[in-house]
């Protein structure tokens, strides 16, 4: 039997801001490899007989999520997209809803997006031993062989053994505190709870109808005339809103009979804060992580992130330092969970640097304020090949056009020109205009807005191949 993968992408990844923020959290980030961690997450299964994935994420992330599928060619139209978060148990059944769709039954293996598996043979091997339970009807959870007392995490204890390297799950436990966390180590009946899952769509539904029917409900009412929109899966809006917010631990896996727990050691971290990031990345003979153009003297054990210019360090240890082009992070490695109180301090004082980054991702490519002023805006624009802004308008700003890089087709009232590197155009306000990339190349070019409003909401759109109104 195949088995349908379930991806959850969604999530704002605030504790490893400044790098990840809620327009680009740390599931699309690379952080460990040269693939992200969405990528790294859908490689891992290679070993697996599996089906095309189906990826759950937020709506505004659905252009990220569809770039990064495309990159490894497995976007065949298989993102759900939520409207607002509802937590894991709703997620999850509108995977398993949409996979029975057609009258299939599969088995699900849900996992998240944003953790890293450094030991793939082992997480085949975890998975392998657990499917004739999941096959059987049971809720396979995989719990993550402790090796320190972790207060950060859920546990799992370990009950009957079923067969080898397999139990029933007696209890799950929260976050406990450290000398609890030290009892659970030492006794070896306590696993971390990891938040992945093998089991039937038709099993899991069942019993979601059983402990939480009103879940189910609205899923199946969100669900229950999909729009399938170019790669994308859109769901009611109104019936999701209406959906309670619940794990899938507390909806289901602590209330059901067929929990059964499969132990899987196999290097994984769910990359929760800049520590754990130092902790599985390969370090220097002096213990420091460096990441970019980073130079260091005389110190030790640090983390160090340059993605704007030269970071260096000299005389200082334990230390994190995040550098990207519109924000800093100073902090002790021993306080970095802290970081989340920064993030909600600047939300709180109307701070943009908490949601999104100075340089933005589009559909059709990026742009990166590069310099602005009272009456002004300079910004680096990147169109890939083949894509097209959309067809628009501006009612307070002019904007001017020089290509750097690559060809441009540029629209621009009735006229429709070619402009190549080293040539300009001019848009005054309320002309109708459009940009496409015709050529083989990314199409660089800067852009500059002047006018009396500048933010993005100044646009009306007349065409656009995204969707987006």
């Amino acid at each position: 039997m195949t088995i349908l993968p379930i991806v959850m992408a969604g999530g704002s990844g605030s504790r490893l801001w400044p790098l990840s923020r809620g327009a680009y959290p740390k599931q699309f980030l690379r952080l460990c490899s040269e693939q992200t961690m969405l990528q790294e997450t859908l490689l891992r299964l290679s070993d697996l007989p599996c089906q095309p994935p189906l990826v759950i994420c937020n709506e505004d992330h659905r252009f990220m999520v569809a770039e990064q599928l495309r990159e490894l060619g497995q976007l065949a139209g298989n993102i759900i997209l939520e409207p607002m978060g509802r937590n894991t148990a709703p997620a999850i059944a509108l995977a398993a809803l949409e996979a029975t769709a057609q009258g299939e039954d599969p088995l699900l293996l849900v996992l998240a997006a944003d953790h890293v598996i450094r030991n793939q043979s082992a997480f085949s091997a975890a998975v392998n031993r657990a499917l004739p339970y999941a096959q059987s009807g049971s809720l396979v959870t995989f719990g993550i062989v402790a090796n320190a007392p972790e207060t950060g995490y859920g546990y799992i204890r370990r009950g009957e053994a079923l067969g080898e390297g397999a139990f029933r799950v007696a209890s799950f436990v929260e976050k406990p505190d450290l000398a609890t966390a030290t009892a659970y180590l030492e006794s070896g009946e306590y696993d971390w709870n990891s938040g992945m899952f093998l089991m039937r769509a038709s099993d899991y539904l069942g019993e979601l109808g059983r402990f939480a029917p009103e879940i189910l409900n609205a899923c199946r009412t969100a669900i229950g005339q999909p729009c399938h929109d170019m790669d994308f899966i859109r769901i009611g809006r109104d019936a999701f809103a209406a959906c309670p917010s619940d794990s899938i631990d507390y909806a289901v896996m602590e209330r059901t009979e067929r929990a059964v727990v499969v132990p899987m050691d196999a290097g994984w971290c769910d990359v929760g804060s800049w520590s754990s990031l130092w902790e599985i990345s390969d370090k220097d003979t002096q213990g420091n992580v460096g990441r970019g153009d980073v130079m260091l003297h005389e110190s030790d054990r640090n983390y160090v992130y340059a993605d704007g210019g030269l970071v260096s360090l000299v005389g200082v240890n334990d230390l994190v330092v995040i550098q990207t082009k519109d924000a800093v992070l100073v902090a002790h490695r021993d306080r970095v969970q802290e970081v989340k109180q920064v993030v909600d301090r600047l939300k709180r004082t109307g701070r943009s640097e908490y949601h999104e980054h100075r340089e933005l991702y589009r559909p059709w490519g990026k742009l990166d304020t590069i310099d602005k002023g009272e009456r002004y805006q300079v910004k680096h624009i990147t169109v890939k090949p083949g894509e097209k802004l959309s067809l628009q308008m501006h009612h307070h700003r002019a904007e001017h056009w020089v290509v750097v890089a690559g060809t441009a087709r540029v629209t621009l009232g009735e006229e429709v020109r070619l402009l190549s590197e080293n040539e300009s155009v001019y848009i005054p306000v309320g002309t109708i205009h459009s940009l496409e990339n015709p050529g083989k190349i990314p199409l660089d070019l800067i852009e500059v807005r002047s006018g009396s409003y500048l933010k993005e909401d100044d646009i009306i759109r007349f065409e656009d191949r995204y969707g987006r109104g």
